[in-house]
């Protein structure tokens, strides 16, 4: 895409998308443009929909066809200004699923195993399980965001660049302090908490990723065991212990109550505790 690539890069970060969205955005239009050998400026709707059928084509999943869609209606709408055209780019429908939640035994069989496995990357997993941190959060804290006088942590420039705190387990405090004795991870470039392979980089949230996959298939889960997944099961781990769902949502860092309501909604153990009307009638079975 050459000069567009940079008008689009700047773009998206004068709109102040978080850097994964920036990177996926301009990744899916590197490959709209890679399919006719084109520049944007010379295409309009019907190459554009020819290209999203060629994606849904090769197998594309509902979630990923919808980032294609809103790279191409950032590209069109916003660095080509043809808002026209980017209107006119249909979103597809994604089926709304209920994401599996870990039971707090299959937590703890999840991370101790990444522990025996893998020691930074399970400490950042278990760093976001204790406060429900998305796991680029929990990759990018540094050591002085660890506020151990108040039990807080200072979650910098999170989703919509927003700052906030969550709590400090007592737990995961003793966690930090016996990995920061060992690892020293202030002494290394950048001063992260959490050091990735390359110097002056933290941790990425792939690696995290990747070593959740492997102490999955460890501890025996039949469930997936993503960085996300702990997020959820944070959420409904608090809900079903009976806690506000507004404190909740300040914790998982939503601007909206009813994005921190999809969280909780899926804690089947409190739809169950629910009574049903039927049990104040009296309704004598048949014998």
């Amino acid at each position: 895409m050459g000069e567009l690539y940079q008008k689009m890069e700047q773009d998206l970060a004068i709109k102040n998308l978080a850097r994964g969205t920036r990177e996926k955005y301009l990744r899916c239009c590197c490959g709209f443009v890679r399919y006719y050998m084109r520049s944007p400026r010379e295409m309009g709707l019907g190459e554009i929909k020819e290209y999203l059928g060629q994606v849904v084509r090769e197998g594309a999943s509902p979630e990923k066809l919808k980032m294609y869609v809103a790279g191409l209606k950032f590209l069109y709408g916003v660095t080509l200004d043809r808002e026209v055209v980017a209107k006119k780019i249909p979103w597809p429908k994604v089926p709304k699923k209920k994401p599996d939640i870990l039971s707090l035994s299959e937590v703890e069989r999840l991370l101790n195993a990444a522990m025996s496995s893998s020691e930074i990357p399970a400490i950042v997993a278990v760093t976001a399980y204790s406060a429900g941190l998305r796991v680029s959060e929990a990759c990018r804290l540094q050591p002085e965001d660890i506020d151990s006088e108040r039990n807080l942590i200072h979650v910098r420039l999170g989703k919509g660049n927003k700052d906030r705190y969550v709590m400090l387990s007592e737990r995961l405090l003793e966690i930090l302090r016996a990995y920061y004795r060992r690892v020293r991870p202030g002494n290394r470039p950048g001063g992260w908490l959490f050091p990735g392979g390359k110097p002056g980089n933290p941790i990425t949230p792939e690696g995290v990723r990747i070593a959740l996959k492997a102490a999955s298939k460890k501890a025996k889960l039949r469930k997936k065991a993503l960085p996300h997944t702990l997020r959820h099961s944070f959420a409904t781990h608090l809900l079903e212990g009976g806690a506000d769902i507004r404190v909740i949502q300040a914790l998982l860092g939503h601007s909206s109550i009813r994005t921190a309501a999809h969280y909780t909604q899926v804690s089947e153990r409190f739809i169950g505790s629910v009574k049903s009307p039927l049990d104040k009638l009296r309704i004598s079975a048949r014998r």
